[in-house]
C-alpha cells in the first residue's frame, strides 16, 4: 500500500488565481484534472469512486485514514472502466455505505513544484482550495514521512500558502459531515 503525505489549504478566488499564476510560471503544469467523486466517509477510512472526466478514466481508492487524522494516508487504488462508475457506486451503496456517500464535482488543475504534486481546486463543499502531496512507497519509514512533510511545508512556504492544521481539517470535515447528515435527513423527511 503506497503512503500518501497530503496537506491542504483553503483560500479565496484571488489567492487561487495568484497561486495558479505562480505555478504556471515556476512549476510544471500537469493540466486539467476535473473529477466527479463519490466519497464514502467511513469511521476511520475514506472510500472513493472517481470519474476523471478530464482524462476519461476512473478508479476506486481506499485511504486507511480520513482527513483530520494526520497527513499520512495508506492508499490502495485500482483503475476501473469509466462506464463502471455507476455500478461501483451502487455496489458500495448495496454493501451498506449509501448513508456515508457524498458526491462532489472538483474543478482541478495539477502542478508539480519542488517535488510536490499540487492540485489547485474548486468544489462546492471546500470552495477554492489546494492539496499538496508527496507519494511514498509501501513501508516508507517515519524519517521518509517526516522528510516528505518538510518538503510539502517548504514548498507551501515558498508559494506563500498557509497549510491547514490537523485540528482545522478535522473541524472543517466534521462541520461538513454534520451539514450533509442534516441535509440528507431533511431530504428523507420530504420524501415521506
Amino acid at each position: 500500500m503506497a503512503v500518501e503525505i497530503e496537506m491542504r489549504t483553503r483560500f479565496d478566488k484571488s489567492a487561487h488565481d495568484a497561486l495558479v499564476e505562480r505555478l504556471v510560471r515556476d512549476g510544471e503544469d500537469l493540466g486539467q484534472d476535473n473529477k466527479l467523486i463519490h466519497f464514502f466517509v467511513l469511521p476511520d477510512q475514506l472510500l472513493k469512486v472517481t470519474d476523471n472526466q478530464s482524462t476519461g478514466t476512473a478508479k476506486i481508492t481506499l485511504k486507511d485514514s480520513k482527513i483530520g487524522q494526520g497527513a499520512a494516508f495508506g492508499e490502495t487504488e485500482f483503475p476501473i472502466a469509466q462506464e463502471d462508475v455507476p455500478a461501483a457506486v451502487r455496489l458500495f451503496g448495496a454493501l451498506g455505505f449509501e448513508g456515508a456517500r457524498h458526491e462532489a464535482f472538483n474543478f482541478r488543475r495539477n502542478f508539480r513544484f519542488q517535488g510536490v504534486e499540487i492540485a489547485v481546486k474548486w468544489s462546492e463543499a471546500w470552495g477554492y482550495h489546494a492539496e499538496f502531496e508527496v507519494l511514498l512507497p509501501d513501508g516508507a519509514s517515519d524519517a521518509a514521512k517526516a522528510e516528505a512533510t518538510a518538503t510539502i511545508t517548504d514548498a507551501a512556504a515558498e508559494l506563500g500558502v498557509a497549510l491547514m492544521s490537523e485540528e482545522e481539517l478535522a473541524a472543517f470535515t466534521a462541520a461538513f459531515e454534520a451539514e450533509e447528515a442534516a441535509r440528507k435527513a431533511a431530504q428523507s423527511a420530504e420524501i415521506r
